[in-house]
């Protein structure tokens, strides 16, 4: 190429809210210097890229892409920029243009206030690396300053994210203060409602579709898939209703910094640990009040992780294994027209001898619990002594429930991991193949993080979960003891869970502590 007119220039201006207000970074500014060189070495300007309010760290910005796809085509064949971070910040990203995309395509590219000019051999191109290094610190610089301000807003308790969250809104006066949405708050304290009954969060959603209630969507006004139920008030789903019920924000807490990004040149982000979240108590209006919040937590374990079955089980999510501490399944045999139950963990490792069936006549088991609630109700409102046992039913402190848990969640563990040393000797002596080995210990390694996640939780239990308002329990007992058929809302705010031992021995665990 030889002479300014055989350019065909395209010019490309960036601004950031990062940038500031510096009038020569405004959009303005860069057009009226870039229009002002292409006039002075007499250009030809074909087109114009702008992206307003786009970082540099990534080059996914609309405009630039639109850039780089004309270059593919021969529409121009040489970019001009206020400087190098105008293109971009990123310095690995910056090298891969400047020494071989532009090169690999015969582009002309040029820095104005920098200096480079890629046609031309001169010292500023040879530190352009340099440059573009300084220009990723300091984005990298920026991101840090802008994250410490946001921590440091947060630890103040304000609320610094862009969207509120369900049954909230920005207080019209502060915009850092929530302030309750009464129609959507209307909706969370039918959640809990629901909840308190000891409904699972599938029959919660489809009850609040049914009844035709906007989900949080529905505010935010997204775009429905044409094969959507309800275009106008959208369908509920059981993530939505979980995130609801355990959300702090709704008992007055600012709780924030759940996700932080990966680093400062990706969008992506990851979860943070629950004890890294940063949590202000008292920061607005409740919705919710903090003690039937509290007592929702300790409902939901007992209402997850049960698929919806075709027969209704008074006892189902609150039978655990006695050995191994994991859930116990009730299961309906069609050929024996009966239920009985089964131990998760064997049905799924029993290969590993990892525990046993735990196999017992659901019905039967069912008619003795509620004998024995029926005895210890009794015993309750008439102020006797709870004896240690009664029949084959023993009643244990809560405390050391979930410390003999704990002890057998890490005894699995220990069996767990020697199961997977032994699953590496047999690849190694050519019993198992490769691909086998990296199958079953996926698997392993699931189950083992599985039971570090369960122990982490029993570890931060609420202590308080086990203490009920006594004219609460009273009344619970009340209403149980005069029902012939007590439905699942009493049984689950009179029992925490039921173990069940290999051996037919019972440990039922109560809300309420034993009368002395």
């Amino acid at each position: 190429m030889t002479g300014n007119s055989s350019f065909k220039v395209g010019i490309y201006i960036r601004l950031s809210r990062d940038d500031g207000n510096i009038e020569s970074d405004s959009i303005i500014g860069q057009r009226s210097l870039l229009n002002q060189y292409i006039k002075e070495n007499n250009y030809n300007l074909v087109n114009e890229y702008v992206d307003d309010g786009f970082t540099g760290t990534n080059f996914e910005r609309p405009s630039f892409r639109r850039m780089i796809k004309d270059i593919e085509f021969g529409k121009i064949n040489m970019i001009i920029t206020k400087d190098m971070s105008r293109l971009g910040r990123d310095y690995i990203g910056m090298g891969e243009l400047i020494e071989k995309y532009f090169p690999n395509k015969n582009v002309r590219y040029i820095a104005i206030n920098d200096g480079i000019d890629t046609f031309i051999d001169n010292t500023n191109n040879d530190i352009a690396p340099f440059k573009a290094i300084m220009n990723d610190m300091y984005a990298k610089d920026i991101s840090k300053k802008v994250k410490t301000s946001l921590h440091s807003r947060m630890k103040e308790g304000l609320y610094v994210s862009g969207r509120c969250p369900f049954g909230y809104m920005k207080d019209p006066t502060n915009k850092n203060h929530l302030v309750i949405n009464e129609k959507q708050a209307e909706t969370v304290r039918l959640i809990f409602d629901l909840a308190l009954k000891g409904n699972t969060y599938h029959y919660i959603a489809q009850e609040l579709t049914k009844r035709k209630i906007k989900t949080p969507a529905s505010y935010y006004n997204y775009v429905w898939n044409t094969n959507c139920l309800s275009q106008e008030y959208g369908v509920w789903v059981d993530t939505t209703i979980k995130s609801i019920l355990t959300n702090q924000i709704y008992v007055g807490d600012t709780v924030q910094g759940k996700t932080k990004k990966i680093n400062y040149k990706l969008k992506k982000t990851v979860k943070n640990k629950p004890n890294d979240f940063i949590i202000v108590e008292n920061t607005h209006e409740a919705i919710i009040d903090r003690d039937t919040f509290n007592y929702v937590q300790t409902l939901l374990p007992k209402n997850v992780k049960r698929p919806e079955k075709k027969r209704f089980y008074l006892l189902d999510g609150l039978l655990y294994c006695g050995d191994c501490k994991h859930r116990i399944t009730i299961r309906y045999q069609t050929k024996t027209d009966r239920s009985y139950t089964t131990c998760d963990y064997y049905r799924t490792y029993s290969k590993y001898h990892v525990c046993t069936t735990h196999t017992n006549n659901y019905e039967a088991l069912e008619k003795v619990i509620l004998d024995n609630i029926r005895e210890v109700c009794k015993n309750y409102l008439d102020k006797n002594i709870i004896k240690d046992s009664i029949g084959n039913i023993k009643l244990e402190d809560n405390t050391l429930k979930i410390k003999k848990q704990i002890e057998s969640l890490e005894i699995a563990n220990n069996k767990l991991t020697e199961t997977l040393d032994k699953n590496y000797m047999n690849m190694l002596k050519g019993i198992i193949d490769e691909d086998q080995y990296i199958r079953v210990s996926e698997s392993l390694k699931q189950e083992i993080e599985s039971n570090k996640s369960s122990i982490d939780n029993l570890k931060n239990e609420n202590k308080e979960s086990n203490k009920i308002d006594n004219k609460m329990i009273e009344k619970y007992i009340n209403e149980f003891l005069s029902l012939e058929n007590p439905n699942r809302e009493l049984i689950i705010n009179l029992l925490e869970k039921i173990y069940i031992y290999q051996d037919k021995r019972v440990d039922i665990i109560f809300t309420f502590k034993n009368v002395t």
